[in-house]
């Protein structure tokens, strides 16, 4: 399956006819323990799976249009507007995001990893977009929840939360890194995904974001 795979599935075309079909949140770790060069991955990578043809041609399937917003998130007080709601209406729109997102300057070292208040911010985005028919998040972590509130406590309304897990690029051993990156699968699939066919991405480090 071509990369992109997370943003090509959110990027569903639903069956009823809508101004937005649907509304699309993109959060992005940025605790401590994604450092400069993760960072830089993660913000790379998005840029070029929104420049993928096939994403392009899922955004671009009517009835409606998609409306994305990314934000990155930290601890409790650690979100930050990367790129607020922005209509897709063609190829040229996502590429102007993805130039946005590569001009990008970290603006903090990270701090916890503040799941729940993640998904807090999401849902209040989330509210200035009620007209569309669906909404959605998909959230990136490399860790578990450690604090603010636990994310299964999180009231998302009708959203459906998707995960893209970053395992961890330590030189542990292949075996290791699969038993890692199965608990922390299993750990979002309890705790923080919601809503119909709701997933879990697995990328092998960041150089495997995009």
């Amino acid at each position: 399956m071509a990369k992109g795979t997370a943003l090509a599935f959110a990027c569903w075309t639903g069956a009823a006819e809508a101004a937005c079909r649907q509304a699309l949140v993109l959060a992005l770790d940025v605790s401590a323990s994604v450092d400069a060069g993760e960072y830089r991955l993660q913000l790379d990578g998005l840029a070029a799976a929104l420049e993928h043809p096939q994403v392009a041609q899922a955004a671009e399937q009517g009835p409606g249009h998609i409306r994305l917003h990314v934000f990155e998130w930290s601890r409790e007080a650690g979100q930050r507007t990367l790129i607020g709601w922005t209509e897709i209406i063609q190829s040229a729109d996502l590429a102007r995001m993805a130039g946005q997102l590569r001009s990008v300057e970290r603006a903090s070292e990270g701090g916890a990893t503040a799941l729940g208040t993640a998904l807090q911010h999401a849902s209040r985005a989330l509210e200035q977009q009620g007209t569309c028919w669906s909404q959605t998040v998909d959230v990136s972590a490399d860790g578990k929840s450690n604090a603010g509130p636990l994310p299964e406590t999180v009231d998302m309304g009708r959203a459906t939360v998707n995960a893209l897990v970053i395992g961890q690029d330590a030189q542990n051993g292949a075996d290791r890194r699969q038993v890692e990156l199965g608990e922390l699968s299993s750990y979002f699939h309890a705790h923080v995904l919601r809503g119909p066919d709701a997933f879990v991405q697995v990328a092998l480090g960041f150089a495997d974001y995009e």
